[in-house]
């Protein structure tokens, strides 16, 4: 998985700076979009901000 992939087009954020996120203790979309500002513009990518989150809190376990 390549961490510089840009997820949130409007805000430029890349699974990287999601992963930073959930690694820092967001574990929710709200945390991640407060943390980040992914999703807070179009919406266009929620499904695919809440299916890293996903994936990073079940690797943290």
């Amino acid at each position: 998985m390549a961490m510089d992939e840009i997820v949130c087009n409007c805000m430029n954020v890349t699974k990287g700076m999601i992963k930073e996120a959930v690694d820092s203790g967001a574990v929710t979309l709200e945390d991640v979009q407060n943390v980040t500002s992914a999703g807070t513009a179009c919406g266009g990518c929620i499904d695919s901000i809440q299916q890293l989150i996903d994936e990073f809190t079940s690797t943290k376990k």
